[in-house]
């Protein structure tokens, strides 16, 4: 991404962050958080899109983020009638919401960010549906790569539990969101949320199609429930 739609903010001393080791070989993978209108993804605007590079070396079993490679963008939506509920929970008003990027340049400009990495969300379907909705609405095709839900790698990681939120999982494994419901915060939480269930995937995974395999078993595991 150029120019000033990069991450407003990245903290550098986010203990998230590590050095990562110089051989080649890497695999990128990107966690995404889309700020949207509403719950529905049949009918949602997104607002705003934030995505953290994670770079993955099967190897050695290494999971590390890269806090250069980031992503953040406001989305212009022109309107007169704001959901104010919903305002309180995004805190995206009328006047950011007015001054941001127009969404066609936005869209494209993740798209061409993402570069085909695979993209991990919390509820990870819920952004996937808003970004196949959207994306055709302004000329763009559809994203090729895999989506994988960081929920369901929780859930695998921690079978006896009963959290299904992101703010639940955080709280269960002590994680502090800096300003939850702002995109990029809640990349960097989700990213921290990545980390601490990585050892439990990657004991048993050698590879990325391996990862989506293992994320499979939450099927059966609620299901036998």
């Amino acid at each position: 991404m150029k120019g000033g739609w990069r991450a407003r903010w990245l903290p550098r001393w986010w203990p998230g962050a590590s050095a990562p080791p110089q051989e080649g070989g890497m695999e990128r993978w990107l966690v995404l958080d889309l700020e949207a209108s509403g719950l529905d993804p049949r009918n949602a605007e997104i607002l705003a899109i934030a995505a953290l590079g994670v770079r993955v070396d099967w190897s050695n079993r290494r999971l590390w983020l890269v806090l250069s490679d980031s992503f953040s963008i406001d989305l212009r939506r022109e309107t007169r009638q704001v959901d104010a509920a919903n305002v309180l929970v995004h805190g995206i008003g009328v006047g950011q919401q007015s001054a941001g990027v127009d969404p066609a340049v936005a869209l494209r400009s993740f798209c061409e960010f993402a570069a085909g990495a695979p993209l991990l969300a919390f509820h990870a379907e819920y952004d996937r549906r808003l970004m196949a909705r959207h994306l055709p609405l302004h000329g763009l095709p559809p994203l090729p790569q895999d989506w994988l839900d960081i929920a369901t790698l929780c859930a695998v990681a921690h079978p006896k539990a009963r959290e299904r939120s992101l703010d639940e999982w955080l709280t269960r494994m002590g994680i502090k969101c800096l300003a939850r419901h702002e995109a990029m915060a809640d990349v960097l939480a989700e990213c921290e949320l990545l980390q601490m269930v990585w050892p439990q995937a990657a004991a048993e995974c050698a590879s990325w199609p391996a990862l989506r395999r293992y994320a499979g078993r939450h099927r059966w595991l609620a299901a036998s429930a």
